[in-house]
């Protein structure tokens, strides 16, 4: 193991890292915005809105983020439309982590009982005063643990932005494993960068999923 070539790379990883993260949790964010949406067309039954999200998540779930980001990459241009690689992770993490997180607060929004949504109707709140005093809280109790696997899932999703030509972690990993064969220091450097970045989320998805229990019990 060559410990001054993992110092002399060591800052590559720290950029790469950083990069892998904002664009990470910038997906993620309008994944929840996305999700969040879709989940309440869903709920509410909207016509025609439904069956579009319906058509979305499927799609979505069903395909590869790395084929979403080939066509961003690949095929928008032919059309007149041309992304950055980091548009194209941005997007394409969107567009997949919106379905996941929609199935997921659908999910949790359902486990609100129907007689507490009619009692609500009864003493006059409207549509928007139950969604947020009567299925709110009790569906971001319901969607803990979900949504924290889902965050997981999204960030170890980010190693196939390289395929758009993205200087994330696994972009810098391959790359200098292509020009200086250093092939294990390379990749325990990656192992690490990642183990660093999903630790933290998971222990506070841990704590978080404690304390929802908490109030649940």
């Amino acid at each position: 193991m060559d410990f001054d070539f993992i110092k002399q790379v060591l800052p590559l990883f720290i950029h790469a890292a950083l990069l892998t993260l904002r664009i990470g949790f910038i997906g993620i964010a309008f994944s929840v915005a996305i999700g969040i949406l879709c989940a309440l067309i869903r709920f509410w039954r909207i016509p025609v809105l439904s069956i579009a999200v319906s058509v979305y998540t499927e799609i979505a779930r069903n395909t590869p983020l790395l084929i979403q980001l080939f066509f961003l990459y690949f095929a928008f241009p032919r059309l007149g439309v041309k992304l950055s690689g980091e548009q194209c992770g941005i997007i394409g993490l969107s567009f997949l982590g919106g379905s996941y997180m929609a199935e997921t607060f659908r999910s949790a929004l359902e486990t609100v009982g129907k007689n507490q949504i009619e009692s609500g109707e009864c003493v006059g709140l409207n549509r928007a005063q139950i969604a947020r005093y009567v299925v709110f809280p009790q569906a971001a109790s319901a969607a803990g643990a979900g949504f924290a696997a889902n965050v997981i899932f999204l960030l170890k999703e980010t190693s196939v932005f390289s395929a758009v030509a993205l200087a994330d972690l696994m972009f810098v990993a391959k790359d200098l494993i292509g020009l200086y064969y250093k092939t294990e220091e390379s990749l325990l450097l990656l192992v690490i960068a990642y183990f660093l970045i999903l630790l933290p989320v998971s222990l506070i998805a841990r704590a978080g999923e404690k304390k929802l229990a908490f109030y649940r019990a």
